[in-house]
């Protein structure tokens, strides 16, 4: 909004960085293109801060044509201020009360338009209510070859907690993980990622 003020939302970036270290330690070389984050930099990964949905894009376009697995975790804000004021806004302005919002660009349905043979795409989708219905219409939406599903309206399963319970879903195929750390279910979801691969 202003130099004092940004719209944001709970997450941490803790699914996304635990990805990045299981995905390294299986031998693969990543680029972690993370949002702001208190996170430590995982080690052995490349990692590229943003702080916009924006710069996220540029950083995700510039690295996708070399990318065999991408994985879209982050929860990039579907909206960003209309209006950025160079100066902070003062209480008494005329301005107060009413923020104009404007949308952001959606990065992960411009991955799928733009999908290359071969490439696996990821995405994930954090929802409040009718899960399965809404992580199905963004797989065909979006032309993802899966989609990471999980209730973010549990302290236990969504922004910020260390323990993660998702459904993986796919074109031909409905997985439920079992609740468990953050750590193990990017381990199960590239389980799954490598069957894909090996057929």
């Amino acid at each position: 909004l202003d130099p004092a003020r940004f719209i944001s939302n709970r997450s941490s970036g803790k699914m996304g960085y635990s990805i990045a270290k299981a995905a390294w330690r299986r031998g693969a070389k990543v680029t972690l293109v993370s949002g702001p984050s208190s996170l430590p930099a995982p080690f052995g990964i490349q990692r590229i801060r943003v702080e916009t949905a924006e710069e996220m894009q540029t950083a995700v376009n510039e690295h996708v044509d070399s990318a065999d697995i991408i994985i879209k975790s982050a929860a990039v804000s579907d909206f960003k201020p209309a209006i950025y004021h160079q100066q902070k806004v003062k209480k008494q302005s005329q301005e107060e009360g009413v923020v104009e919002l404007a949308r952001t660009p959606d990065i992960l349905n411009e991955l799928g338009k733009n999908k290359k043979s071969g490439q696996i795409l990821v995405g994930f989708a954090a929802e409040s209510e009718n899960h399965l219905e809404e992580g199905r219409r963004k797989l065909q939406q979006k032309n993802l070859d899966f989609i990471a599903v999980n209730n973010i309206a549990s302290d236990i399963t969504g922004f910020e907690a260390d323990t993660n319970k998702i459904t993986l879903l796919s074109q031909s195929d409905t997985v439920e993980l079992p609740f468990t750390s953050k750590e193990h279910t990017a381990d199960l979801l590239f389980d799954s990622i490598s069957r894909k691969l090996k057929n």
